[in-house]
C-alpha cells in the first residue's frame, strides 16, 4: 500500500469531544426580522447576532439591529477596500415597491424570510 493511498489512523472521540463547540468560532445569525412605521415611513430591520470566542474580540456576543441598506453599505466598503470578490446580496425588489400593488410587497412575510435568509448567507461566505 502506497503513502497516498494508506488509512489514516483515527482515534475515537468522546462525546463530550464531539459536543463540545469548536476551538475557534465566529457565528453570525440574521433573526427576527421587524417592520416598523406606516405607508411610505415602513421599513424592515433584522436582528444580527454574532457570538465567538476568538481572542481578537473584546464582546464574545453581540446583537444590534440592522436594515438592508446597512448591508448595501457593508458590501460597498468590503469592495472597496479589499482584493477579494463579495458575495451578492438577495436582490433590492424593485418591482415589489411598486405602488398598486395587490399583496404587501417587500413587507411581506416570505419576501422579509427570503431576504433574512440571503443577508445571512451573505455574511456568512
Amino acid at each position: 500500500m502506497s503513502l497516498a493511498t494508506a488509512k489514516l489512523s483515527t482515534r475515537n472521540q468522546s462525546l463530550e469531544e464531539a459536543y463540545a463547540p469548536p476551538a475557534n468560532f465566529l457565528e453570525i445569525d440574521i433573526i427576527n426580522p421587524e417592520t416598523h412605521g406606516f405607508a411610505k415611513k415602513r421599513y424592515t430591520d433584522y436582528e444580527v447576532r454574532m457570538r465567538t470566542n476568538l481572542p481578537v474580540f473584546k464582546l464574545k456576543e453581540c446583537s444590534v439591529r440592522r436594515r438592508y441598506s446597512d448591508f448595501e453599505w457593508l458590501r460597498s466598503e468590503l469592495e472597496r477596500d479589499s482584493k477579494i470578490v463579495v458575495p451578492p446580496l438577495p436582490g433590492k425588489a424593485l418591482r415589489r415597491q411598486l405602488p398598486f400593488r395587490s399583496d404587501d410587497g417587500i413587507f411581506e412575510e416570505g419576501f422579509i424570510e427570503e431576504r433574512r435568509q440571503g443577508l445571512e448567507q451573505f455574511v456568512n461566505k
